[in-house]
């Protein structure tokens, strides 16, 4: 497991002549990292107090800046951290005393070790800061697509079950936020634990402690939450509210945890960053960002809760034919479909968990801060291929141009980039989104033909399209890209790229056992939910609305804004518009009796 890296600031004389002490670039790159070291410099002049700020070499003596003739030198001492595993001992967190000493002792005599516990000290915690607040903005951002959830799936209903659909989405968040923090987190991360499910951290006890912060919780359970939000819209209009509460509960309390932990943990079985035994094919799985952990989790998991409830009522007619049901808002869609490219750029690039590690020597433009540029990339093309191409194609098949199925299309593109976003190149996830669009559609026309009916395609988009992200990496992940990240030079990588089979492999296995484990676990849970009659609403209940039936009232009111021209046509009437309205039933009922009313 490798270490963060540090950055450490050394006083050191300008010299005239063009030689430069050992391990120091040019002169001219010091001229271009003037200002950094600047920056440093009113860090280290002063205290919070306005004391005169002591020298760190000379406790006794004042502490005179330095001035523009001797400017801060700005040395990068190379550790590095892979990407989603922390070791297990507290001295892997911070960088390590002897190591930053070493390269200081050279440069500051052997008399100035208190500068240099100083300095290294110092920047350490700089280091952590700024890679916190990289975890925690992202965190944020991958918390923000749960409103793009929200709004995708009110769109995509009925307007009659728009507040049920709505309240779902709520409580994923809020259901999800206690069960991991009970249990999930413990099972996805907890460590020293077996290959199959972590043992520590439960109700985030010893929490916080190296490698295991409050921001890395609070960024996994935003990835928790969003595997059971995927799940919801499978099993939309016809589900009863407990039932949700009940599956998405079990969903982030373990079986998306211990998924988690096989990939992303240090102890995990198919992890591609295992420190505690052997590399599944020598390997392990490179899903950097969760399109088998998350997306296939939370699709199989709805296709067995659709498979198990059976269509709605209406889908297919007598003779079999599909029928469809369309949401009810396009512009709800497009929203939500928006937000959720924005959050995309957390759930992706901000899986890297850290932003200050340098990949090259100093002054090089290359180090994480590149690749989480380089993810951000290929995530945005992925999406807009998998949209255009969506677009096209549906075009062919059905001659419209679609906004819905751009919508899911673009979604699609962005759930199979996942996996290997920060391991390929931007010309590979143009690949990545051209075949996910055709998988999507693929995969819907096989839906319709064995009568499968999910109102957002969440089992096509987030299964499939994920399967099929899982697959691309382990073709086109690039060498280069995998051993930055993941460490151990000559592993294996893409097979396309001339790196062997082996990754495809352990990525076809993880996809088998993935589907395998939900099954296992949510399938019979659907089961016994169905048997107890708490999975399905009755007839009479679908046909009314959710809304009415479950939740007190519509979410919109119809309204006729030419009923006081025309008497008779109140809220019962003919729909002039809609009102976005907390109606109760009885109000609604009331207002239909008035032949004068508006709503």
């Amino acid at each position: 497991v490798r270490i963060p890296s540090i950055s450490c600031f050394i006083n050191h004389q300008e010299q005239k002549s063009n030689k430069q002490p050992q391990g120091c670039p040019t002169r001219q790159a010091r001229r271009n990292e003037y200002s950094l070291a600047g920056r440093s410099q009113r860090n280290l002049n002063g205290s919070a107090t306005g004391a005169a700020a002591v020298s760190p070499i000379n406790p006794a003596a004042p502490f005179a800046p330095p001035s523009r003739a001797a400017p801060l030198r700005l040395c990068t001492c190379h550790c590095s951290l892979s990407s989603r595993v922390f070791d297990k001992t507290r001295e892997a967190r911070r960088p390590k005393m002897s190591t930053c000493a070493a390269s200081l002792a050279p440069l500051l005599g052997t008399a100035a070790a208190n500068a240099t516990d100083y300095l290294c000290n110092q920047f350490a915690d700089n280091t952590t800061a700024i890679d916190s607040t990289y975890l925690l903005f992202s965190a944020y951002l991958v918390f923000a697509m749960q409103l793009g959830f929200a709004m995708l799936c009110a769109g995509s209903v009925r307007a009659k079950n728009t507040m049920n659909i709505m309240l779902t989405n709520v409580l994923d968040a809020a259901a999800g936020a206690l069960f991991y923090y009970l249990f999930g987190f413990a099972f996805a991360f907890g460590t020293p634990s077996n290959g199959f499910i972590g043992k520590h951290f439960f109700g985030l006890r010893d929490v916080p402690q190296v490698g295991f912060d409050y921001s890395f919780f609070l960024f996994q359970w935003a990835f928790a939450i969003a595997a059971a939000g995927i799940t919801s819209g499978s099993i939309a209009e016809r589900t009863q509210f407990v039932a949700y509460l009940i599956y998405s509960a079990f969903l982030t309390g373990f079986v998306y945890p211990v998924v988690s932990h096989w990939i992303w943990s240090a102890d995990g079985w198919a992890s591609a960053s295992r420190t505690s035994g052997p590399l599944l094919f020598n390997s392990g799985v490179i899903d950097f960002a969760g399109s088998g952990v998350v997306h296939m989790v939370g699709g199989v998991a709805g296709l067995w809760g659709a498979l198990i409830e059976g269509p709605r009522i209406g889908r297919f007619d007598h003779a079999g034919r599909a029928v469809a049901l369309r949401g009810h808002s396009a512009s709800l869609v497009v929203l939500g479909t928006f937000l959720l490219w924005f959050g995309w750029y957390g759930f992706n690039p901000g899986s890297f968990l850290t932003i200050l590690k340098s990949y090259g020597p100093p002054g090089s433009i290359h180090g994480q801060w590149s690749a989480v540029g380089r993810a951000a990339v290929t995530t945005t093309l992925a999406g807009s291929t998998a949209a255009l191409t969506t677009l096209f194609g549906k075009r062919l098949q059905t001659g419209h141009w679609n906004v819905l199925d751009v919508c899911n299309g673009l979604l699609g593109g962005f759930a199979a980039i996942t996996a290997g976003c920060s391991v390929v190149d931007p010309w590979a996830a143009i690949i990545c989104g051209f075949v996910s669009a055709w998988v999507l559609i693929g995969l819907n026309k096989l839906a319709a033909r064995f009568k499968f009916d999910d109102p957002l395609e969440a089992a096509q988009l987030h299964g499939g399209c994920g399967a099929w992200g899982v697959i691309f990496t382990a073709l086109f992940a690039r060498r280069e890209y995998v051993e930055q990240i993941y460490g151990a030079p000559g592993r294996p990588y893409g097979l396309f790229m001339g790196g062997g089979g082996r990754l495809l492999g352990a990525h076809v296995v993880l996809i088998l056992v993935i589907a395998a484990w939900v099954s296992c676990t949510m399938g019979p849970l659907f089961l016994a939910l169905n048997k107890l009659g708490l999975l399905r609403i009755s007839a009479e209940d679908e046909m009314a609305g959710m809304d009415q039936t479950r939740h007190g009232g519509f979410a919109y009111a119809y309204t006729d804004e030419d009923s006081s021209s025309r008497p008779g046509r109140g809220a019962g009437g003919s729909v002039g518009g809609f009102m976005l309205k907390s109606a109760q039933t009885s109000q609604v009922a009331a207002d239909a009796t008035s032949p004068s009313s508006s709503v």
